[in-house]
């Protein structure tokens, strides 16, 4: 199961994780209350969908505008204007097909000092049955990118299942983020906090995609992707909370339908399905 950012980065600020201040709306007259609570002076005006490529994404609808499904707005009119543009328009990415998703709702957040952008994520490797983090210094890319161009600048590290992250551990990938001083000194709780996350509420996948270095030395969780383990979520009281982030209207008919009699679905393009158990 897939949640949304700004439900993402709730559930990592619960377990202690650096993120902005940031307001979740669905409607256009939420949208001045939740300006007004962030100080500015920036404000990222973010379009919320379970497709990942937003900023580079382009809406379907001419009066959404050029600019992608993230912008930044300098006054609170601008961003008012930015959620008026997008909200209730389709935006399209690199994984949402032509018809792109409808933006239903949008996660105002406070700017960020940005000195450098890092990817961080966590999976667990089918090899070893142990959670790993794969690390670049290639920040706000598309890793597969990074993976096919210059792989070498990707670092995975397992973690002991039994000893969790260490120190040590730690610093294998602050280094290899080659990071230095406060940003260092972060990353000795961040890691071992996202690793709690990831394994107390039983994710499959966990993407910070910007980590960023801010001007002041230390990081911050600028986008999470989060995806859960859905053999997990369907023990009876084991997750309810997470269950209750579910947006429906992000999921395909056939998805819903496969969901209710515990069938894993992938919709695919074309009018062959293929069912394999």
């Amino acid at each position: 199961m897939n949640i949304h950012e700004h439900q993402a980065k709730e559930v990592l600020k619960s377990f202690g994780a650096p993120v902005a201040k940031g307001v979740a709306i669905t409607s256009l007259d939420q949208a001045k209350a939740a300006i007004d609570q962030l100080p500015g002076p920036l404000w990222v005006v973010k379009s919320q969908i379970h497709a990942g490529g937003r900023g580079k994404g382009k809406f379907v609808e001419k009066e959404a505008g050029e600019k992608g499904g993230v912008r930044l707005g300098f006054s609170k009119e601008q961003a008012y204007e930015h959620v008026k543009a997008m909200l209730g328009h389709h935006l399209v990415t690199a994984q949402t097909g032509a018809g792109g998703k409808q933006v239903n709702r949008i996660y105002i957040e406070d700017g960020a000092d940005i000195e450098k952008e890092l990817y961080l994520s966590m999976l667990v490797d089918r090899g070893t049955g142990h959670v790993a983090f794969m690390v670049s210094t290639e920040g706000g890319m598309d890793i597969e990118q990074v993976a096919h161009d210059t792989p070498e600048k990707i670092m995975t590290l397992g973690i002991d299942p039994v000893k969790g992250v260490t120190d040590a551990d730690s610093k294998k990938i602050a280094d290899a983020l080659k990071l230095s001083g406060a940003a260092a000194a972060d990353m000795l709780t961040l890691a071992p906090t996202l690793y709690k996350a990831f394994t107390q509420k039983d994710m499959s996948m966990l993407e910070v995609n910007p980590l960023i270095v801010m001007k002041d030395g230390h990081l911050r969780v600028l986008d999470a992707k989060v995806s859960f383990d859905d053999n997990a979520l369907a023990i009876k009281g084991r997750h309810d909370d997470i269950i209750a982030l579910r947006d429906t209207t992000e999921e395909d008919e056939k998805e819903i339908a496969a969901k209710e009699w515990d069938l894993a679905y992938i919709p695919l393009d074309g009018t062959i399905g293929c069912m394999v158990n």
